[in-house]
């Protein structure tokens, strides 16, 4: 009994020195510095290590105005989370090449250090570009590589274009239903125009915008059927006079020549969404990035979209993945502050909740493997659902293939300005079809050299 109480109260004065001890801990541990210090608590903890300023410049496509206040937006967003990083956008509207843009840039010594690249092939093999960095590889769906390498973080998937027509221009021409084939679309052509309007606006100012139109046709003519054809071509067993390109640009001649604005070759891209909601034409052949520009323009305008068929009534668009997005510029990767930034900055463009914003903003199609949505509209959901439709073809325009189907690089801006000569002279296409194929010949040597 006397054993048991001995323990008891050897149980009870060890617990009081435990808790007299854990006051003493509090009362010294927690704040080292007495009063005969003369410190505090909050003195004592260890200051916030400063984040090293650091700052990259970044540049992209700006011909869509849409799309450039997106990304200007996210810019922005970043930056205030992140004020020891600063992003000095170099980026400028051009009616020329983005192509041609970034060669001059490098020529001057100053390529950016993240790029949104497009020629990524080119690049890479001018040892311009770096491969992305593996963790961020890991957010996206598709990403082709280039010489088995990987270097884009993709901004959107490659999105269908088609065409944007004001609803109150088809219901006074009477046309009640979408036309099914192409054949029905050249008869609401005949119909719209009947009623006084402009059928179509083009901007072929900006010589990007002419592969809207002249692509829709290479791709029903010829991509849709082979999409090898570019390295056929490269090695000759294929000719631009072939009866398939041929038909193509005739289709594209007869419709510039019949049923688009006169004055297209002044008009600027940003131009034509205010055209089309002044009434003075009724429709764009475009992108969803201009829906937004159309609703800007006027909020009240009422418009749809569809796909163009071809002449057999298949829906064949652009849709297929493409090498293109945010990269790394190879001087500004071997800078290890410079390089740790920029993926931040790409890693918080594509969080879900700001990647959402860029994609409402500039109606994309999403990347990445995390699903992100966001509210969109009637004619972002026909777009949707074009790209989720087996039935539909996916092929790419004439510059955006790689590999061995790549083109040589001023082989496009070249094309689109022959076919822009071809529509005002009124001249033969078999002919300028043969200087396409000789001009392609020359470059291809040129660029083996």
């Amino acid at each position: 009994m006397m054993k048991k109480s001995f323990t008891q109260l050897f149980v009870l004065v060890m617990a009081f020195v435990l808790v007299l001890t854990a006051c003493g801990a509090n009362n010294n541990g927690g704040n080292s510095g007495s009063k005969n210090e003369g410190t505090t608590p909050e003195s004592s903890a260890p200051a916030a290590e400063e984040k090293k300023e650091v700052s990259f410049t970044i540049g992209y496509a700006t011909g869509d105005p849409a799309t450039k206040k997106a990304i200007t937006d996210a810019i922005k967003a970043f930056t205030d989370a992140n004020s020891n990083i600063k992003i000095v956008d170099i980026s400028e509207g051009t009616t020329t090449s983005y192509l041609d843009w970034l060669k001059t840039k490098d020529a001057v010594g100053e390529f950016p250090d993240l790029v949104e690249m497009r020629d990524t092939e080119l690049f890479a093999n001018a040892g311009k570009i770096a491969e992305l960095p593996t963790d961020l590889v890991e957010l996206f769906k598709e990403m082709p590589q280039v010489n088995g390498k990987l270097y884009n973080a993709p901004l959107t998937l490659n999105a269908p274009q088609g065409i944007i027509y004001s609803k109150k221009a088809y219901a006074d021409a009477g046309i009640t239903e979408l036309p099914k084939t192409y054949d029905e679309f050249l008869q609401a052509q005949e119909k719209l125009a009947a009623t006084g309007i402009t059928p179509i606006v083009v901007g072929g100012k900006d010589i990007f915008h002419m592969g809207f139109w002249l692509n829709k046709f290479l791709i029903d003519q010829v991509y849709s059927k082979d999409g090898d054809w570019n390295s056929k071509r490269t090695a000759k067993s294929v000719s631009f006079t072939d009866a398939a390109p041929v038909q193509a640009m005739t289709d594209y001649k007869e419709l510039f020549t019949k049923y688009v604005d006169k004055g297209w070759l002044s008009t600027a891209d940003n131009q034509t969404a205010s055209i089309l909601v002044s009434g003075k034409a009724a429709q764009l052949f475009s992108g969803p990035w201009m829906f937004t520009q159309i609703k800007e323009a006027d909020p009240s305008f009422e418009f749809g979209f569809y796909a163009l068929p071809d002449r057999e009534g298949k829906i064949n668009v652009i849709g297929l993945p493409s090498p293109a997005g945010w990269t790394l510029s190879a001087e500004a990767a071997k800078d290890a502050d410079k390089a740790a930034a920029m993926s931040e900055f790409i890693r918080f463009f594509f969080s879900k909740e700001q990647y959402s914003k860029f994609l409402q903003a500039a109606n994309g199609v999403p990347s990445t493997k995390e699903e992100v949505t966001y509210e969109s509209t009637e004619q972002m959901q026909e777009v949707l659902k074009l790209m989720a439709d087996p039935n539909v073809t996916k092929s790419l325009a004439i510059n955006n293939w790689w590999g061995e189907n790549l083109i040589p690089p001023q082989f496009r801006n070249w094309y689109y300005k022959l076919m822009q000569e071809l529509v005002l002279s009124g001249g033969d296409v078999a002919e300028y079809m043969k200087k396409a194929d000789a001009e392609y010949d020359t470059q291809v040597k040129a660029n083996q050299q």
